[in-house]
């Protein structure tokens, strides 16, 4: 069975206390030949400004093509509440998440947004994406971040 490697479903979640990109864990697509987007809505991300300490809040939107892997629920979220006390900019974190989600699954494409709360007045929206070189994902992730925007 492909759950079989899997540890974290259907037991009781354990919340790390520092960024944990470890506790992700990927199952396979069975679907690998079909191109089909998969979303997730994360509203209740935070982490910590590496200055302040002062907690920053986002809702994170990941969106994503599957190739031959794709990530867990429960294992992202887990992997997300390990934000709540890592120090790190409102990009540094979205950039982050990209990465770690290309090493665990190698998706067609990628792409993660940070819609942060304001602090001192202002909004941070970080956008960042990723298409497999050479293939046309590729072309779709120049396409989307040149032509990106947020609808507000």
């Amino acid at each position: 069975m492909q759950t079989d490697k899997l540890t974290l479903l259907g037991r009781k979640a354990e919340y790390k206390q520092e960024y944990a990109p470890e506790v992700l864990e990927a199952f396979d697509n069975k679907h690998p030949d079909n191109d089909y987007w998969v979303t997730f809505d994360c509203p209740e991300f935070t982490s910590l400004c590496p200055i302040t300490g002062q907690p920053d809040f986002a809702t994170i939107r990941i969106d994503y093509i599957p190739a031959v892997k794709m990530v867990e629920s429960k294992s992202l979220k887990l992997y997300l509440f390990s934000f709540r006390n890592h120090g790190a900019f409102h990009e540094d974190c979205i950039n982050i998440i990209m990465k770690d989600l290309i090493a665990l699954m190698e998706p067609k494409y990628i792409e993660v947004t940070g819609i942060f709360t304001p602090r001192g007045g202002i909004s941070i929206y970080p956008y960042a994406n990723y298409g497999r070189p050479g293939t046309k994902y590729e072309k779709l992730a120049a396409d989307r971040l040149f032509n990106h925007s947020f609808p507000l």
